[in-house]
């Protein structure tokens, strides 16, 4: 069990980050991160709303 968590722990340690960057490359500057995430806020209140 000890190893899977530590396999886990690494897969995590690697992944984050290479999919940060990825998500990132996505936005070509600072303002269209900030739009992504409004966009992203906006849908998650759609759906709390039920619309």
């Amino acid at each position: 069990m000890k190893k899977l968590t530590a396999r886990l722990a690494t897969l995590a340690l690697i992944a984050g980050p290479v999919l940060a960057l990825v998500m990132l490359a996505g936005c070509n500057t600072v303002k269209g991160a900030g739009q992504d995430l409004q966009n992203v806020g906006e849908a998650g209140q759609r759906v709390i709303d039920g619309d």
